[in-house]
């Protein structure tokens, strides 16, 4: 298995980390690039415990489809995702939030294996590991650049 650690450090409140974190409609555009879309499940707004999305993106000039529910959220606390379907053996994210010095500290755990065995392993070693850190670094700027700003009342405002 393969684990990526991050710890981004936001100047906003933890609610506001938290909703921005779960909100499809921020993940579609800290994703933008991979033309990443929710075609299944809850495709628009805040996703909560229990419920699912499913989302096609070209990744490495192919097209694929994951889908990942929530099985585990405490409010404003953490959540985890966890892959029900997709290109993974398995893979699972979960997102933590503290409150430290006025700020929020916004910790990603993603934990992932990818079929093919010894194959797999190397895939992941040497391609995955770099290309999901980078993937995952992306979003956080965007989640801070929209906590940080007023661009947080496009997103959750009316959720």
């Amino acid at each position: 298995m393969t684990t990526i650690i991050l710890h981004t450090k936001i100047n906003a409140p933890i609610e506001r980390c938290f909703d921005l974190s779960r909100s499809i409609d921020l993940h579609k555009v800290s994703t933008a690039h991979t033309k990443e879309e929710a075609i299944d499940g809850v495709t628009t707004g805040l996703i909560n415990l229990g419920e699912y999305v499913t989302w096609r993106a070209v990744h490495f000039g192919l097209s694929q489809k994951l889908t990942s529910k929530i099985t585990e959220f405490e409010s404003p606390s953490y959540f985890v995702d966890e892959m029900i379907q997709g290109s993974f053996k398995s893979f699972k994210h979960f997102h933590y939030f503290e409150t430290a010095e006025n700020n929020t500290i916004m910790t990603d755990r993603l934990e992932f294996k990818s079929p093919m065995g010894i194959i797999g392993r190397f895939v992941n070693v040497v391609i995955l590991k770099k290309y999901m850190k980078n993937l995952l670094i992306k979003r956080n700027e965007v989640i801070k650049e929209f906590a940080e700003s007023d661009k947080w009342r496009e997103i959750i405002i009316n959720q």
